[in-house]
C-alpha cells in the first residue's frame, strides 16, 4: 500500500463538529491517481512508486516521456510525484490506481507543497527585522544596518540575511487532522491550512510522527476543610 496521494489545493472553508465547534478546514481534491512506475529494492535500491495525476487536460510529453507511459500501460499526466511504500506491505504494479480511500477520517496526515511566491522583499518582511526609529531626522527605517565589519575579516560572511525572493519554498505541515472523505468526488477535507494557494499541486501522506491532539486541562477543586 502507498503512504500518499497527490492532488490539487480546491480552497477553504469551515466545518463544525458534531460537538457544535467550528474549525477551518482545508478542501484538497486528491487523486485519482495511476501508478506509472514502481521502484523496488532489487532495481533502484529502495522501495517506491512513481504516481501520475489524472487530469482533464491533456498532457504533451516528449517522446521519451511518451515511451515511459506506454511501458506502464497509462495515458500521459501533467504531474507526477514519487511517495513511499509501507514497509511490509505489497507494492502496487504499473498501472494500478491510488485513491483518496487510503485516508480514514480521524487519522492524521502530512501536506507537502510550494508556498505562496512573496517576490523580492526586503528584511522586515522577509527576515523580521525589527527596523530603526520611526521618528523624524532618524533616516534609518527599513535598512538592514550593518553587514559586516571593514578592517576584518573586510567581507561579508556566508549566511548574511539580506533582502531577496521570499516564499515559493517546499512546505511540510505535519499532524493535519482528516475531517471527511468524500471518495465519489475524490475530495479530502483536512483541520487547519496547508501550504500554497488554490489549485496547487500537494502531496498528502500519512504521517510520519502522529501526534495526539492537546487535551483540555481541568483543575481538580481542593477539598473543603
Amino acid at each position: 500500500m502507498v503512504t500518499g496521494i497527490i492532488g490539487r489545493k480546491v480552497g477553504m472553508t469551515q466545518v463544525f463538529l458534531p460537538d457544535g465547534t467550528v474549525v477551518p478546514a482545508t478542501v484538497i481534491k486528491a487523486g485519482p491517481c495511476v501508478v506509472v512506475q514502481a521502484k523496488t529494492t532489487a532495481t533502484d535500491g529502495y522501495q517506491a512508486v512513481q504516481l501520475g495525476l489524472v487530469d482533464a487536460t491533456p498532457s504533451k510529453e516528449n517522446k521519451a516521456t511518451a515511451g515511459h507511459y506506454k511501458k506502464a500501460g497509462v495515458p500521459p499526466t501533467r504531474v507526477r510525484r514519487e511517495v513511499k511504500v509501507k514497509a511490509g506491505a505489497d507494492a502496487p504494479k504499473a498501472g494500478d490506481q491510488v485513491l483518496v480511500d487510503i485516508f480514514k477520517a480521524g487519522e492524521k496526515v502530512d501536506v507537502i507543497g510550494t508556498s505562496r511566491g512573496k517576490g523580492f522583499q526586503g528584511v522586515i518582511k522577509r527576515h523580521g527585522f525589527a527596523g530603526g526609529a520611526a521618528t523624524h531626522g532618524s533616516m534609518f527605517h527599513r535598512a538592514p544596518g550593518s553587514i559586516g565589519a571593514s578592517s576584518f575579516p573586510s567581507r561579508v560572511v556566508k549566511g548574511m540575511r539580506a533582502a531577496g525572493r521570499m516564499g515559493a519554498d517546499r512546505v511540510t505541515t505535519h499532524n493535519l487532522r482528516v475531517v471527511s472523505v468524500d471518495a465519489g468526488n475524490h475530495l479530502l477535507v483536512l483541520r487547519g491550512a496547508v501550504p500554497g494557494a488554490p489549485n496547487g499541486i500537494v502531496i498528502v501522506r500519512h504521517a510520519l510522527k502522529p501526534k495526539k491532539d492537546p487535551q483540555p486541562q481541568v483543575e481538580k477543586k481542593k477539598g473543603k476543610k
